[in-house]
C-alpha cells in the first residue's frame, strides 16, 4: 500500500511539513498548489526544479497536487478564472512529476437542466482536455453528492482527463453513501484517494442543519475501512491512500495513528 499525506495538515511551513512526511516514513505527499509557496504564480522555473529535487531527495513522490480554489465549476462569473488557474496547476503537476490534480467541481445537481449542470458541462471538458493532452488527470473529490450522481455526470462528459479523487469520509459524512458501495460505483474513474474518516450527525442531517458532519481520526468514524480496502483491492486500485486530517488539536498524532492503522489493515487484507 502506498501511503501519502497532505503535508499542509501538519500546520507547518511547507518544507517542514514535507520533511515531517519523510520522517514518518510516508511514501508520498499531496500538497496544496493553490496558495503560498506552491502557488504556480509564486514558483519560478528554478523553484519548481528545486522543489522536485527536494522532495525526491527525501525519498518521497508527489501522489497528486491539490488544485482546489474553493469555488467549484458552477458559477459562470468565475469559470474563466478557475479554468485558467487550474491549467496552471496542471502545468505544475507535469513539472513536479505527478499525473493527478485534485479539486472540488461543486455540487452536481440531480436535474440535467439545472444551470449548475450546464455550467459544469461547459467548463469541465476544456480543462479535462487540457489535462489529458499533458498526461494529467483532473480528479474531482467525492462527497457533496452520492456516487451514482457523480458517475452520471462523468459518464455524460466522457472526457479522458476527468477522473475521481475518492474520499470515503466525505461520502459517509455528507451524502450518507457507504464507502465500499460508492467505490464499486466509481471504480473505473478512481485515480487517487484520501484516507479520512468521519460521521454524519443524523439529527442535524434530518433538519439540514449545517454542519451535519464530523471528521474523526481514522478508525473512529463510520467508514468501514476493512470492507472499503477490500473493495479497493477487488477493483484493482494500486494508487495512493493519502491521509488528510483537517481538524483536531494534534493532527500529527492523528496522522501517525492513521498511518499505523492503514499498515495494520494492509497486513490483514494483503493489499
Amino acid at each position: 500500500m502506498k501511503i501519502g499525506v497532505i503535508p499542509d495538515c501538519f500546520r507547518l511551513p511547507i518544507k517542514e511539513g514535507i520533511r515531517k512526511a519523510a520522517e514518518l516514513k510516508m511514501d508520498g505527499i499531496q500538497p496544496y498548489a493553490t496558495r503560498g509557496e506552491l502557488d504556480p504564480k509564486n514558483l519560478t522555473q528554478t523553484g519548481r526544479q528545486d522543489l522536485r529535487h527536494f522532495v525526491e531527495g527525501l525519498g518521497l513522490k508527489f501522489s497528486a497536487l491539490v488544485g482546489d480554489f474553493g469555488h467549484g465549476f458552477t458559477d459562470p462569473a468565475r469559470i474563466d478564472y478557475l479554468v485558467s488557474r487550474t491549467k496552471e496547476v496542471v502545468d505544475l503537476a507535469v513539472e513536479l512529476g505527478t499525473n493527478v490534480v485534485t479539486t472540488h467541481i461543486g455540487v452536481v445537481p440531480d436535474d440535467v437542466n439545472a444551470p449548475a449542470w450546464k455550467t459544469m458541462c461547459q467548463a469541465l471538458p476544456e480543462i479535462g482536455n487540457y489535462a489529458a493532452n499533458k498526461g494529467i488527470y483532473l480528479a474531482t473529490e467525492t462527497g457533496p453528492e452520492p456516487a451514482a450522481l457523480l458517475k452520471k455526470l462523468l459518464d455524460y462528459l466522457n472526457n479522458p482527463g476527468l477522473r475521481v479523487n475518492f474520499d470515503p469520509a466525505n461520502l459517509v459524512m455528507v451524502s450518507d453513501d457507504p464507502a465500499a458501495q460508492a467505490a464499486r460505483t466509481l471504480a473505473k474513474y478512481i485515480v487517487h484517494t484520501h484516507a479520512k474518516d468521519g460521521r454524519m450527525l443524523r439529527e442535524k442531517y434530518a433538519k439540514r442543519e449545517s454542519p451535519w458532519w464530523q471528521e474523526l481520526p481514522l478508525g473512529e468514524g463510520d467508514v468501514n475501512f476493512p470492507e472499503y480496502l477490500r473493495v479497493m483491492k477487488e477493483i484493482g486500485y494500486t494508487g495512493f491512500f493519502t491521509i488528510e486530517r483537517e481538524v483536531g488539536e494534534n493532527p500529527a498524532a492523528d496522522i501517525i495513528k492513521a498511518r499505523d492503522y492503514l499498515r495494520k489493515l494492509e497486513k490483514e487484507i494483503g493489499i
